[in-house]
């Protein structure tokens, strides 16, 4: 394992050597990371850039197409300024305690002053660090692409997310199921930081390392909380709220992330670690997109739960610092309100309904009963119900029923609602609010793929398309289609 003075001492100045560093996390002192270098891959090569990304954080435009970028960002080179570290934290994997985790193929190298705030950069498959247990530390070309893509679809989608400036590549062998090749994510977020971090120095009885990260998030992300009666009860409910309103937009678009543990839950209420993820192609309320997960813990109608279970296991862990037991109940009670009226409001402007009326839960509820019955593809649904005042009338939504009777029911029920409501707005609503284009599992099969002949023009479109994903792209209909056949076989799971 390489260490930082290793290779820090002698490098020479990049075109990024302006950037300003200000490694916030880091002050937190040596109980909370471990320090080192990346380990470098040999001959890395651009798999994706998102160029958009950069310009949001400052970066010059042409550093990105430069070779110190590719090297800096593949972890071969550093940046002046950086601190490369490797956090600390525990967790709770699919319901049982798992002990001591930590970044164990992801290395953070600093935090950054930008035009959207304080950012992070880390590296992810950046090599083994003290807590890769018994991992390689590296990442893989699919997973790698899959992650880039995603964060990026998340976020055109307005979903709270981390973010990826960069995929990299290189013909080095990475053994998982098979022999596949390496690759390194680099990803952004305010603050990496997970439920695992607070569970960690509980579960360890340290509370003065407990205190300090509590403070030092409050102080840094919810500043509101310091006034509060009990501080820490405060921040357990706005982690709560955010993460409730988070949940509410995955369900809403028919997002599955995979693998909900504790160890994988942003304290800044962010959808974070993309690996066994999948969008809903027919809707099944109880499907489980990752194979690895047996007994069904995380599927996709379990999340809302799941997330109120891990929230309760933050908020046993933050439970030295509340005076009480039940001041720390009562910060998690504002989940179970969020949520819901968060959701609520999601499918509302799905519907095009611009605001509520009494029976509008009740035309949800028989909209996802109804989907379910039919097994009808859940987002080419939403989006051929924006047109249904149209030309095209009603028969493009029919035709993905095979109980055509309930579907008229339904759409009776459905016509009276919206009577009184302004087509126009409603068209506008729902086409704001029903996106033309997700991540299905094909498509990023299909990008892979051709990425591994070093064919690498499908992620860029894919990237492109999920970077607006309610816009039309006229030429682009093919990827807003149905799934093939062969989609149903594609088998992700943890290693994903």
């Amino acid at each position: 394992m390489r260490h930082l003075t290793d290779s820090l001492a002698t490098e020479p100045d990049t075109a990024q050597a302006h950037l300003k560093w200000v490694n916030t996390f880091a002050g937190l002192g040596p109980g909370f990371f471990s320090e080192l270098a990346p380990s470098p891959l040999p001959s890395p090569y651009w798999v994706g850039r998102n160029r958009a990304h950069a310009r949001e954080l400052g970066l010059e435009e042409h550093w990105l197409e430069s070779a110190e970028a590719l090297a800096a960002l593949t972890g071969n080179q550093p940046l002046p300024g950086a601190r490369p570290l490797a956090g600390v934290y525990s967790g709770h994997q699919f319901g049982v305690w798992a002990g001591q985790l930590g970044d164990g193929r992801a290395l953070l190298l600093g935090e950054i002053e930008t035009p959207l705030g304080p950012q992070e950069i880390q590296l992810k498959g950046a090599g083994r660090t003290p807590y890769s247990r018994m991992g390689d530390g590296r990442a893989v070309l699919r997973s790698s692409i899959r992650e880039f893509l995603c964060s990026e679809a998340m976020h055109g989608l307005g979903i709270p997310t981390t973010r990826a400036l960069c995929v990299t590549g290189s013909d080095a062998p990475v053994r998982r199921e098979e022999i596949e090749t390496a690759a390194v994510v680099t990803r952004t977020a305010p603050s990496f930081i997970r439920f695992g971090h607070f569970e960690h120095f509980s579960y360890r009885n340290q509370p003065e390392q407990l205190r300090a990260l509590a403070d030092y998030v409050i102080s840094r992300f919810y500043p509101a909380c310091r006034d509060a009666r009990q501080p820490y009860a405060a921040l357990l409910q706005a982690v709560s709220e955010r993460t409730a309103r988070m949940m509410a937009a995955w369900q809403a678009v028919g997002f599955c992330h995979g693998v909900m543990n504790t160890d994988n839950m942003s304290i800044l209420g962010l959808t974070i670690d993309y690996g066994p993820f999948q969008f809903l192609d027919a809707f099944d309320p109880g499907h489980v997109c990752n194979h690895s997960d047996e007994q069904g813990r995380y599927a996709y109608n379990r999340q809302p739960n799941m997330a109120y279970w891990n929230l309760f296991c933050l908020g046993q862990a933050l439970l030295p610092l509340i005076d009480n037991q039940e001041d720390a109940l009562a910060a998690l009670e504002s989940y179970k309100t969020v949520f819901p009226d968060a959701l609520q409001a999601r499918m509302r402007a799905k519907l095009g309904l611009p605001d509520e009326q009494p029976g509008d839960k009740a035309l949800i509820d028989s909209t996802f009963q109804l989907l379910a019955a039919n097994r009808v593809d859940y987002t080419i649904f939403w989006r051929r119900l924006c047109g249904l005042s149209t030309q095209s009338g009603h028969e493009p939504v029919r035709d993905l029923f095979f109980d055509r009777e309930s579907f008229n029911a339904w759409l009776l029920q459905y016509s009276e609602r919206i009577a009184p409501v302004d087509s126009a707005l409603r068209a506008d609503l729902m086409l704001k609010s029903n996106p033309k284009f997700v991540l299905r599992n094909h498509l990023g099969e299909e990008a892979i793929q051709a990425a591994k002949l070093k064919d690498f023009s499908q992620v860029d479109t894919l990237l492109a398309l999920l970077q607006a994903p309610f816009d039309e792209h006229p030429g682009q209909d093919a990827f807003a289609g149905f799934p093939p056949d062969w989609a149903a076989s594609i088998a992700i799971s943890c290693s994903s």
